[in-house]
């Protein structure tokens, strides 16, 4: 599994560089593919299985884990952009565009707690649904960035995105745990926490291919995409809460 993730970080870093259809990258494309099968053969013939495959024929769980990843890639897609665009586009210091973060800190550390308590009453369905609008919004907020878009914007959607990072946690793990028995409710939190970090590199891979080259004067243009993939998580965020539970928490 290491190898299928090495492997598919590295194809989409490099692959803005030296082109998606070369060779060195069809290589790589086989190689993750093979790894792939090679791991989940291996895992259905252990006694007791790292991760075992057959967990993820259960939909709300692989929707649980998705979701995570998901999350995942729009925060850390998020704050490459942010960090990139008003950096090098609006010529901000790194301590100005750490600052400009700041709703997005307030959002999640406030409704996160929230998020828990949501999930304890009534189930993950609502607050995970709160979660994918947030951050859809604050995606979509950024869908026309260009250099000049206006500070109050950009900071609002921090806030929704943050937002919605904080809605989002919670009912994710709680449906991933509630999908499977209850014996295998630490094997469902390990990988939901895997999954976030496999999400994290897959954020900054995919937000660096879109503006892997453009300039300042075309950053904010070419990170149009990524922000529309960050709106894109949020939607996805959306149909898993149709699949989790809508009674209470366990």
């Amino acid at each position: 599994m290491t190898a299928v993730i090495a492997v598919t970080i590295g194809l989409l870093i490099e692959g803005p560089h030296i082109g998606w259809t070369s060779p060195w990258i069809l290589a790589g494309y086989t190689c993750a593919a093979l790894a792939a099968a090679a791991f989940a053969w291996a895992e259905l013939r252990r006694g007791e299985p790292l991760i075992d495959p057959r967990l993820f024929r259960r939909p709300v769980f692989t929707g649980a884990v998705l979701g995570a990843v998901a999350v995942f890639v729009a925060l850390n897609a998020t704050l490459l952009l942010n960090t990139l665009y008003l950096q090098h586009t609006r010529g901000w210091t790194a301590f100005q565009a750490g600052a400009a973060t700041l709703p997005m800190a307030v959002g999640a550390t406030l409704c996160a707690p929230w998020s828990g308590y949501l999930v304890g009453r009534v189930g993950p369905r609502r607050p995970l649904a709160l979660g994918g609008a947030f951050i859809a919004a604050g995606g979509l907020s950024l869908a026309a960035l260009d250099r000049d878009t206006g500070v109050l914007l950009l900071l609002t959607a921090y806030l929704l995105i943050g937002t919605g990072f904080g809605f989002a946690n919670a009912p994710l793990t709680n449906t991933a745990v509630g999908a499977l028995p209850r014996s295998r409710a630490g094997v469902a939190g390990a990988i939901t926490s895997t999954a976030r970090q496999l999400g994290s590199a897959l954020g900054i891979a995919l937000a660096g291919g879109l503006v892997a080259g453009a300039g300042a004067a075309e950053l904010a243009h070419a990170s149009r995409p990524g922000w529309l993939m960050v709106t894109a998580c949020g939607l996805f965020l959306l149909l898993v809460a149709r699949t989790a539970r809508p009674g209470s928490g366990p």
